[in-house]
Parts: structure tokens; sequence; C-alpha cells
């Protein structure tokens, strides 16, 4: 093995980064009041009306926030595009599509 190897094996994160971010959103405290729930609301309260809704796009910039925040709060010596691959940010934008769903058409996130 060669040193430059080494170098790049050692900035490497050894778990899947999508995963993290998307259980760090749920689990963080201020994450979630500020930022998470009132995203889900939203996307409650238009699927409430009948608006036409793509949550894909609709999860997109609550992603971009949650990943913005974890990077501050967990590797503050790198930037959220030097962690996250395209692949990754919709990978996590499908995970809490996939789990939030049935809880936002369960009602869980009404605010009334």
């Amino acid at each position: 093995m060669k040193l430059f190897e080494l170098e790049l094996q050692k900035d490497k994160i050894p778990f899947d980064v999508a995963d993290d971010v998307s259980i760090y959103m749920r689990n963080d405290p201020m994450f979630y009041r500020k930022t998470f729930f009132p995203a889900m609301a939203d996307v409650s309260d238009k699927l409430e009306r009948g608006d036409s809704i793509d949550p894909k796009v609709m999860m997109r910039p609550l992603v971009d926030k949650g990943i913005k925040s974890y990077c501050k709060k967990y590797l503050p010596n790198k930037r959220p595009e030097d962690v996250f691959t395209s692949e990754d940010i919709d990978a996590c934008c499908n995970k809490i599509e996939q789990e939030e769903m049935p809880n936002i058409k369960k009602g869980i996130y009404k605010c009334s």
C-alpha cells in the first residue's frame, strides 16, 4: 500500500452518511423542532388540501439544511459538498420520504 492510499482511506467516513444525517434530523431536538417538523407539517397541509406534491422536491431543502447542520455539529472541518455526494442527498430524501409519508398520511404532523 502506498502512502497516498492511506491518506485517502483516512479521510473516508466509515459509515453511511445519508442514513446518519436522516437519523440526526429526527433526533436532534433543535433541528427537529425548528426545521424537520415544520417541513413535514407543510407536506401534510399540502396533501390535505389536495395540492399536487412531489415529496422528493419538498424534501430537498430540508435535507440540504440537515446536511449543513450535521456538518457544522459533527464534521466542522469538512464542507458538506466534500462529504455528501448527490447520491447521498437523493438517498436521504428517499429515506425520509419512505419513512415519513405514512406518518404524514396518518395525521401525525397535523398542527391543529
